[in-house]
């Protein structure tokens, strides 16, 4: 695989993995949407079928990391560091074309959701302060990345590297093909599954990002859109979902040199 074909495999694969991953989250959650409450279970099918979808198109281009810390996994087991800028470029770029794909399909959706009195609050009298109805977090915010439901930094930042060093110990032990660097045919399903299962038994406490870019991306999507009432991109929190992920993938892949290798 050439540079060229990698780093636009990474962007098309990673705009396809946001697009149907936000996209579901946004039919799941936004007024005037025919999914509106489907819930939990319909989000983790959601971003399993968006990744095994993502891994089938780029697969034969880039070997379909679509995550920085998959990349970064399979880098310090194969040692071959040659592609991870490169690699990693085209994965957040991806990731911020593929939610405002997502924005733009759902558009009318969002228009509507932060126009509705029963999600914006009112406007407070000048002077005061409610922190219930102006949170840091937008309304909207979780379509594009992810939050915690109690907000503490060390369990925060163990969830995202628990739930990452799980799907990268996946990856490694049983989704790479033949060459090593990335996703087989049987892998991309395999793989699909694990997030699935990721997002059941582990995703409640932070939403599992699991992915460095994509939450990092779509994050700087929501801070830029011209969205009214759209809240705050919680860039507080933003490192977590982002070095999380990285500290998973590296402790994988020690795991892997040791135990497997």
């Amino acid at each position: 695989m050439s540079s060229s074909d990698i780093f636009i495999g990474e962007i098309i694969g990673t705009a396809v993995l946001i697009l149907l991953g936000a996209g579901v989250v946004a039919a799941v959650v936004l007024k005037r949407s025919k999914a509106q409450g489907a819930g939990w279970v319909a989000i983790a099918f959601g971003w399993g079928f968006a990744v095994m979808t993502a891994v089938y198109i780029a697969g034969p281009l880039s070997g379909a990391h679509l995550n920085p810390a998959v990349t970064l996994g399979i880098a310090i087991t194969s040692g071959d560091w040659s592609n991870v800028p490169v690699q990693m470029a085209g994965e957040l770029i991806g990731a911020m074309v593929g939610a405002f794909l997502a924005w733009l399909t759902y558009y009318g959706q969002f228009k509507a959701h932060l126009a509705d009195p029963e999600v914006v609050p009112p406007p407070l009298d000048e002077g005061l302060v409610d922190e219930r109805s102006a949170p840091n977090a937008g309304p909207v915010l979780g379509i594009f990345s992810t939050g915690p439901e109690i907000r503490n930094v060390w369990q925060n930042l163990t969830t995202e590297i628990i739930g990452t060093l799980v799907l990268v110990l996946a990856v490694l032990t049983m989704g790479l093909n033949d060459s090593g660097k990335g996703l087989g045919v049987l892998g991309g399903l395999i793989v699909a599954l694990v997030v699935v299962s990721i997002g059941f038994s582990l995703g409640g406490p932070t939403g599992y990002a699991i992915n460095p870019a994509r939450d990092l991306g779509p994050r700087i999507v929501h801070a830029l859109l011209p969205m009214r009432n759209k809240g705050g991109s919680d860039w507080g929190y933003a490192w977590v979902p982002v070095v999380g992920p990285l500290i998973g993938a590296a402790i994988a892949a020690g795991i892997y040199n040791i135990a497997f290798a």
